[in-house]
């Protein structure tokens, strides 16, 4: 990942709706959420929603495909994996006891 698409992607996560919809989408991985599901959960108006999976897509953090009537939203872990990895690959300077417990507390997670 290049710095400009990190911004993009942070800049798309600095709003609270999109955080909490991105990290809803995450957990239900890999079957994603219909868009409405998604709106529902958050207790967010369907447009407004919208609006937001619109903008993490352009960020390319989520992926979308239509089922008959519904859009699909998924989380892109690949770009979950990429935007993580260039926030912390220089970690510690090259020192990795010191970003042990950074790592040691995403094992059990993953």
């Amino acid at each position: 990942m290049d710095t400009d698409s990190a911004i993009t992607a942070l800049s798309a996560l600095a709003q609270g709706t999109r955080l909490d919809a991105f990290r809803l989408l995450v957990r239900h991985e890999p079957d994603g959420l219909p868009a409405g599901e998604i709106a529902k959960a958050l207790d967010v108006p369907q447009n407004t929603m919208s609006a937001h999976l619109a903008a993490l897509t352009r960020a390319g953090l989520l992926r979308s495909e239509r089922h008959s009537r519904s859009i699909i939203y998924r989380a892109d872990l690949g770009a979950l994996r990429a935007l993580t990895l260039f926030l912390v690959k220089d970690c510690c300077a090259g020192k990795p006891e010191l970003c042990a417990p950074l790592v040691a507390e995403l094992v059990p997670c993953c």
